[in-house]
């Protein structure tokens, strides 16, 4: 697999646990400062799960990317 592309997997592996957390952590949450921190998170995960899955199309339309890896 070429490193671009699992630099990409990864980045999406890591949204992932991303959201996880911030889904943990806001149900375990005791203040009002964790639900921003958590919300924060989440925000974020999304906006780079979003970035990480349009660049993998994009290497998908230039036939870089290998499903079977």
């Amino acid at each position: 697999m070429k490193p671009c592309n699992r630099n990409i997997k990864a980045t999406i592996k890591l949204t992932d646990f991303m959201i996880r957390l911030a889904s943990r952590g806001d149900a375990d949450r005791e203040d009002v400062g964790c639900g921003v921190l958590y919300g924060v998170m989440l925000d974020a995960a999304f906006k780079i799960r979003k970035l990480a899955e349009k660049e993998k199309n994009s290497h998908k339309d230039k036939g870089w990317w290998d499903e079977n890896r």
